[in-house]
């Protein structure tokens, strides 16, 4: 989602006579987007600040800006760090970016972090930055209403409000005529996207009107939130071969009393009614998630639940954290952060172990199979390899001469590393 916000921010930009620097020494305003779900996120922004104090040093007149969701939560906190951060500027307030960098152009602090109940950026047009030319990011939705008890995005990027399907479409055709042959629709949760307009729209109807730009056009989504996860969306995936066969569902926890700690609103059992109902309707379909171990009061038994969970489930891929308290959740006024952190790390350790093995297996079962692949473009090796991915969201590399970035192939795989499928083209 940092990703795509920072390509908005590039347009607002880009509009008022903006453009991109060429390396960090030429630029004359600094600009880092920020994230404040997890505290290794924020500490690895104030070791960047650093490196722009330097340049700040060498160059007083360069604009530093933090921009995103640490800005709207440390406001106070970034205005006084050796004076050094000019602008911070909410995840709403992309459109002030060139009254602000005047206004801290002149001297002021520029200050912007007023959060929306409107605001979807939905008539910018983003300017695609560092991208393969291939992949691209399509916001529909901002905010979120879950009020997880860990999460901080509520409070950091307010309530949840929908994008008007039409401009969804236009920017996926758009995108698609351009050249690029897969889009990702982002959303805190994308399956409580709701557009009330003369007709009105869920994110099932949303998925399938995309889907139907043109068959050539891979579609994505991410993030999937279980509570919400409906039968009509897998049965839209079921019916255009097009949308991808993989879906992001994290579970966080494998214990209902953990999940109901959490206010996830959905319990062991009905995560795994939703895995139950993906296997039925999308055979073979790829799941991935997220996992926190060591959440507030966290007991042995807790754990060992997540372990089971993941063994039944067998995800191909997983995002693995300890739990580290977030300032203002309701974890963190209301719970207590009991968990040592010695006992964290272990049971991450034995989360990561047990991933890295589910993953190992799922990437086995592939050898001897024939995948479609979308590629990207030359692998880092061996020279002249090129990779892409398949549906399923797995990495392929394969050696290749007479294919470009775009292009869709067919690859058997005949072997797998802990993270890649490698095989050959097949006519």
């Amino acid at each position: 989602m940092n990703v795509s916000d920072s390509e908005v921010v590039a347009s607002v930009l880009s509009d008022a006579g903006y453009s991109p620097a060429g390396d960090i020494s030429e630029a004359d305003i600094i600009l880092v987007n920020t994230c404040s779900i997890r505290e290794n996120a924020e500490q690895r922004i104030w070791g960047r600040l650093d490196l722009f104090r330097a340049q700040k040093k060498k160059r007083p007149q360069v604009i530093v800006g933090v921009l995103g969701c640490m800005a709207e939560r440390l406001k106070e906190k970034l205005l006084e760090s050796d004076k050094m951060v000019d602008m911070v500027v909410g995840p709403d307030a992309y459109r002030d970016l060139p009254m602000l960098v005047e206004t801290a152009a002149s001297g002021h602090a520029a200050v912007n972090v007023l959060l929306s109940r409107e605001e979807t950026y939905a008539d910018i047009s983003p300017v695609r930055l560092e991208s393969n030319g291939v992949s691209a990011f399509i916001s529909i939705m901002r905010g979120c209403n879950n009020m997880c008890a860990y999460c901080v995005v509520p409070y950091v990027r307010g309530a949840e409000r929908s994008r008007d399907p039409e401009t969804i479409v236009r920017e996926a055709r758009d995108v698609f005529e351009h050249g690029y042959r897969e889009v990702t629709l982002l959303g805190q949760n994308v399956n409580s996207y709701s557009w009330e307009g003369n007709t009105p729209i869920g994110f099932a109807r949303l998925l399938e009107t995309v889907a139907s730009v043109d068959p050539g056009l891979r579609v994505r989504y991410s993030t999937s939130h279980p509570k919400d996860l409906s039968d009509d969306v897998l049965e839209v995936m079921a019916r255009h071969d097009n949308i991808c066969r993989h879906i992001h569902l994290p579970v966080q926890s494998g214990s209902s009393s953990v999940l109901k700690r959490m206010n996830r609103k959905y319990t062991r059992e009905w995560y795994l009614d939703r895995i139950a109902a993906i296997n039925r309707i999308l055979p073979g379909c790829a799941l991935s998630t997220d996992i926190i171990a060591g959440f507030c009061g966290e007991t042995e038994e807790e754990h060992l639940g997540t372990l089971s969970l993941m063994r039944e489930v067998e995800f191909d891929f997983a995002y693995m954290f300890k739990y580290s308290e977030r300032p203002g959740t309701k974890a963190a006024r209301h719970m207590k952060d009991d968990v040592p952190d010695e006992v964290k790390t272990r049971r991450l350790n034995e989360i990561i172990a047990l991933q890295n093995d589910l993953s190992a297996r799922s990437k086995k079962a592939d050898v001897g199979r024939t995948f479609e692949v979308l590629v990207e473009g030359p692998a880092k090796k061996p020279a002249g390899a090129m990779m892409g991915r398949t549906s399923g969201n797995k990495v392929v590399v394969f050696q290749a001469s007479d294919v470009q970035p775009g292009d869709y192939v067919n690859v058997t795989v005949t072997r797998s590393t802990s993270a890649t499928l490698i095989g050959n083209l097949t006519p």
